[in-house]
């Protein structure tokens, strides 16, 4: 049996707010291991200006982010969408080992397998030191706030 990780291309409106709440939901366990298994065995990363390839690889590099960026809560928006294309928005918040809080802000571009795992993902992100107090994302989304959109400011 194959891997397979539904929903599958081409993606509808419908199924692509599916595939992005899936990898919200994924990633803000901060577990490597889980986010890992949405991804192709080879996949092909570039995360700002870090380059990864494969799973192995990935595992690592999440290993050392959540190492790194503690209280990691998330949200991700659809932008668009094409065949087995899609665009996020996303934001997240977390703080460094000193105490200072962040709001990272970027951009995903995701190409699919037919089997739905990711084998390409670009990621573009930028972060704003904030206090604790500007803090808007707390914890995983409840579900009845999925598929709002997170306002940028």
């Amino acid at each position: 049996m194959s891997e397979s990780r539904p929903p599958c291309p081409p993606f509808t409106q419908q199924t692509a707010l599916q595939k992005v709440q899936a990898a919200e939901d994924a990633w803000n366990t901060r577990d490597p291991q889980r986010v890992a298994l949405a991804y192709t065995h080879d996949s092909t990363w570039r995360n700002r200006d870090l380059f990864a390839r494969g799973r192995q690889e990935i595992i690592a590099f999440l290993t050392r982010k959540w190492e790194r960026e503690l209280d990691y809560a998330l949200r991700k928006s659809l932008w668009a969408f094409h065949e087995d294309r899609i665009a996020v928005r996303f934001q997240y918040e977390w703080h460094d080992a000193g105490g200072q809080w962040w709001r990272s802000y970027g951009n995903e571009l995701w190409e699919f397998d037919a089997r739905g795992l990711m084998r390409r993902r670009e990621a573009s992100i930028n972060d704003t030191a904030i206090t604790e107090a500007d803090r808007r994302i707390f914890g995983p989304r409840p579900a009845d706030e999925h598929g709002i959109d997170f306002p940028l400011r």
